[in-house]
């Protein structure tokens, strides 16, 4: 997937990324509520989600957080704060530290209640990034930040696109590919 630079690209890469994730988890067999994920002792497979994720309630709350955050920075900003995408204490160098907290969050979150509170975050995600011009999401135009269309990639389309490789991975993992 390459990155998306315009409004057209953001939308159409979101939707596509989105449309991909629920084809997916709505293929696997015996519904995808039921899985457990097991990744084993790959390797390859060295970044913490790996092991933090556990089922696909996990993925999809840990998407649902991402946008969360993603929706509270940009209404705050937009309010006149100049906050930071990350709460305190976090930043880039933890950031997985909180999405360790997510996790931990959302144990007793069911599983349809993951699905909705993703679908529900994602349309306020795209109603978002209607709600921008192309030079709002591509330039520097709010002093907050670079470019708010990055983070509209990172939370959507990217995180989307995130979630369709562990998904596969685990769908793979279940035919006995790998």
């Amino acid at each position: 997937m390459s990155r998306p630079t315009t409004k057209a690209e953001l939308v159409a890469a979101a939707n596509e990324q989105w449309n991909k994730l629920w084809k997916m988890i709505d293929s696997i067999p015996g519904g995808a509520e039921s899985i457990a994920f097991n990744f084993g002792s790959d390797p390859k497979l060295k970044e913490a989600h790996w092991k933090r994720d556990k089922n696909m309630r996990d993925v999809l709350v840990h998407l649902y957080e991402w946008h969360e955050l993603f929706l509270r920075w940009e209404a705050e900003n937009m309010k006149g704060a100049n906050n930071h995408f990350l709460p305190a204490p976090y930043t880039w160098r933890t950031y997985g530290d909180m999405n360790i907290e997510f996790w931990k969050k959302h144990q007793s979150t069911p599983y349809d209640e993951a699905v909705r509170l993703l679908n529900e975050s994602h349309e306020k995600v795209m109603r978002i990034i209607d709600s921008h011009s192309n030079e709002e999401l591509f330039t520097k135009f709010y002093p907050w930040t670079d470019g708010l269309g990055s983070y509209c990639v990172s939370v959507a389309p990217s995180h989307y696109d995130w979630a369709v490789k562990k998904v596969k991975q685990h769908v793979n993992r279940m035919k006995g590919k790998r």
